[in-house]
């Protein structure tokens, strides 16, 4: 297959992701578009329409031999039993998207069905607009799914410790305040904040008293380039005229590396940055700093110079939705990762 050069960005991408029909390939193309530059706002039409894809080869009326190529050669055979829908918000069943999964590991999704097409993890991920650059705010129905893309698949299954429960993200709420970090045409990160005043969860009726860091996550491929300090600066200057930030309890030791390094630039934000439980009263709050010179006592081999930036999953997410889990294939529960 050939490459398409980008007209917008100048980069290269495969323009067309082969789908063979007994031995003839149908190639798309949408003129080094992606899915998050061309699809409309419309999460009910979209729906409608990967259900009747859906039906479609469930009844078997679709060529029998109609396969997915995956970047890496494989083929994957395109039947009913090798998709599934998943819910893109926790607090929202009825948006879903259609994904197709690795058949030796089910729980793990490889092409999303958009716009009549079947496009890869990363494809979706990618943009041609060289105005989507840097840390923006998530809108669109578009950017909701590439947010869950890097939170559900990217993080959930292939960047992260499989091993590791200690921390994970499940799929954020239809409303959750979240900007993406764009970079080269391609989502490499986001964070999320609770906004002061909104509900700590489904079942309670207590407000943040204070806007709180929530989630953060970089790509493996990005970390270590101080992208995680970055979005935490663009945190702080959001909320410039507020007394007292959050940070979502518990913070990790590798987030805590992140802060101690933001703090040590910025030292203005020392009083300001608080580790939280929500709601956030003074009685749930302990101040990042103070923690950042605890921690760094009490290891008497550190040194400054010596410490390694992983913010290695910002937080556990159980507070607003206690047990609940992502559906996507009954897949584990979701998480955060940054080296920076």
């Amino acid at each position: 297959m050939g490459k398409q050069k980008n007209s917008l960005t100048g980069h290269h991408h495969t323009a067309g992701l082969g789908i063979h029909e007994t031995g003839v390939r149908r190639v798309r193309l949408h003129l080094d578009l992606y899915p998050v530059d061309i699809l409309e706002d419309d999460p009910e039409g979209h729906r409608e329409a990967a259900l009747a894809y859906y039906a479609s080869l469930r009844a078997g009326v679709r060529p029998s031999a109609e396969v997915f190529s995956l970047p890496t050669g494989e083929q994957v055979k395109l039947e009913a039993s090798s998709v599934c829908f998943c819910t893109v918000h926790r607090d929202e069943p009825q948006q879903k998207i259609l994904v197709l999964v690795n058949p030796q590991d089910t729980k793990t999704v490889v092409a999303v069905y958009i716009k009549e097409s079947w496009w890869t993890t990363e494809d979706v991920l990618r943009t041609s607009d060289p105005a989507r650059e840097g840390l923006m705010k998530v809108q669109s129905f578009g950017e909701r799914i590439v947010l869950f893309i890097l939170n559900v698949v990217i993080f959930g299954r292939l960047e992260r410790n499989l091993d590791d429960d200690a921390m994970f993200f499940l799929p954020h709420s239809v409303k959750e305040q979240a900007k993406i970090l764009w970079r080269d045409g391609a989502a490499v990160g986001f964070y999320t904040t609770k906004m002061k005043g909104s509900l700590c969860g489904s079942g309670t009726g207590a407000c943040y008293l204070l806007p709180v860091f929530d989630t953060v996550f970089v790509r493996r491929r990005c970390r270590r380039q101080g992208l995680g300090m970055a979005m935490l600066r663009d945190f702080c200057e959001a909320f410039r005229d507020e007394e007292a930030l959050g940070l979502s309890c518990p913070v990790s030791p590798a987030m805590y590396q992140v802060c101690r390094k933001f703090l040590l630039a910025w030292p203005e934000e020392r009083g300001r940055l608080w580790e939280v439980e929500p709601p956030g009263a003074w009685g749930q709050r302990g101040n990042i700093w103070l923690k950042v010179q605890l921690q760094r006592s009490s290891l008497p081999d550190s040194h400054p110079g010596n410490s390694k930036e992983d913010v290695s999953g910002h937080r556990r997410t159980s507070q607003d939705n206690g047990s609940r889990q992502s559906t996507m294939v009954k897949a584990a529960r979701t998480g955060s990762a940054e080296k920076n």
